[in-house]
């Protein structure tokens, strides 16, 4: 990932000192994230599709059918844009003009490319599982060869990538602060709720730890 001097294509503009550049601000935001937005173009016209994703080292992966437009058009090499945002507040100033979020959010730019070896196609998913809800993979019928052939996995090599961040209060007019209302954060966070059953579970199976106290998801260990 280039970050000494960030190319044109994610230089931000926009209230540039929101901008970060570095590999340990961007890999983050993305390992604190699970659903990105995947820009791309399919006979020129443009597509975003929100899907789930893992990065793993200095590359971010997806997976789905092989009939998905989506892969279809990464693993022909094209370029992608990949967004990725989390919401931390909600920002209520003195002023319509002056309210905002805070957030943390990454924008991505690279090349496709499928992950052909069995092996790694399984990995990969593996990783991807344990970034979603961290210790399911073990407790579950790991795929089987037909299923793996049934999987598409594309891998997208993090060549450019910029952060954005907002934190802090709102940002007023002078004259504004004076004003008699309520200003401030309305905190945000993404929280699981008590684990619901399938109807057809068996009888006498409770959830697992990482079901019925979900804490979020895992950086994937790197190399």
């Amino acid at each position: 990932m280039q970050e000494s001097s960030p190319r044109k294509r994610v230089t931000i503009k926009r209230l540039p000192e929101r901008a970060a550049y570095d590999r340990e601000t961007v890999y983050q935001i993305l390992d604190a994230g699970m659903v990105a937005h995947v820009s791309f173009l399919d006979h020129g016209q443009p597509c975003v599709i929100p899907t789930l994703y893992v990065r793993l080292d200095d590359y971010l992966y997806l997976h789905g059918s092989p009939a998905s437009r989506m892969l279809r058009v990464l693993q022909q090499g094209g370029p992608v844009c990949i967004a990725v945002t989390l919401i931390d507040g909600l920002v209520l100033a003195r002023s319509a003009f002056h309210h905002s979020m805070n957030y943390r959010s990454v924008v991505v730019c690279g090349t496709g490319a499928v992950v052909e070896n069995p092996d790694r196609k399984a990995a990969v998913l593996r990783q991807l599982s344990e970034h979603i809800i961290p210790g399911r993979w073990e407790d579950v019928r790991q795929p089987s060869e037909d299923e793996l052939r049934r999987t598409l996995v594309v891998s997208i090599q993090i060549e450019d990538a910029s952060a954005k961040i907002r934190t802090g209060p709102p940002k007023d007019d002078e004259a504004d602060y004076e004003l008699p209302m309520w200003a401030g954060i309305v905190p945000l966070r993404l929280a699981a709720g008590v684990p619901v059953a399938d109807p057809r579970l068996r009888p006498g199976l409770e959830p697992p730890p990482y079901a019925s106290d979900y804490q979020g998801p895992r950086p994937a260990p790197e190399g």
